[in-house]
């Protein structure tokens, strides 16, 4: 490797890109369109839909897109109306390794997804299916994907179950 190549290289440095709800992939199809080193770490879903089984691809962390930049040109993602904010990373080793890691984790082609905060005690909202706006309190957690919810109604409590990734904090 040149000199000319380890300094090109060097000036490269990421940053996150904070996105407004919902628009990580169309950030990514713009990042592309404009030539700029952009990733987004992505896990397939599937939910049944009337009988039906429909793959998705998520974001492992929503509303964040990832990119590989030369300072000078961190303008040209804002130019984009799907970012909020683009926030440095401080430790630029530290979020290479890791996002390393997480990348390699996906390629295994190992289930994985992001764990939100929902423990036992949390008050989450309903984003998803049938109970969409619902809100509840968590009962109680089965591994990453099941929530036991207790839902209020008329001074009444019902359980039920729910998929982690359908709820939202509140």
């Amino acid at each position: 490797m040149s000199p000319n190549t380890l300094t090109l290289v060097t000036d490269l440095l990421w940053f996150v890109a904070h996105t407004r709800p919902r628009r990580e992939k169309k950030l990514v199809e713009y990042a592309r369109r404009e030539g700029l080193d952009v990733t987004l770490p992505c896990y397939h879903s599937a939910h049944k839909y009337r009988g039906k089984t429909v793959n998705f691809e998520k974001p492992l962390f929503p509303s964040y897109v990832f990119f590989r930049l030369h300072p000078a040109a961190r303008q040209k993602v804002f130019q984009s109306d799907h970012v909020a904010n683009l926030l440095d990373v401080p430790n630029q080793l530290e979020f290479e390794q890791q996002l390393s890691a997480v990348l390699l984790a996906l390629e295994s082609k190992l289930e994985i997804q992001l764990a939100p905060e929902i423990g036992k005690g949390t008050r989450v909202r309903i984003v998803a299916g049938a109970l969409r706006g619902v809100e509840g309190w968590v009962e109680e957690r089965y591994g990453m994907s099941t929530v036991l919810l207790r839902v209020d109604f008329l001074s009444q409590a019902a359980a039920v179950k729910v998929e982690a990734d359908c709820l939202e904090l509140i």
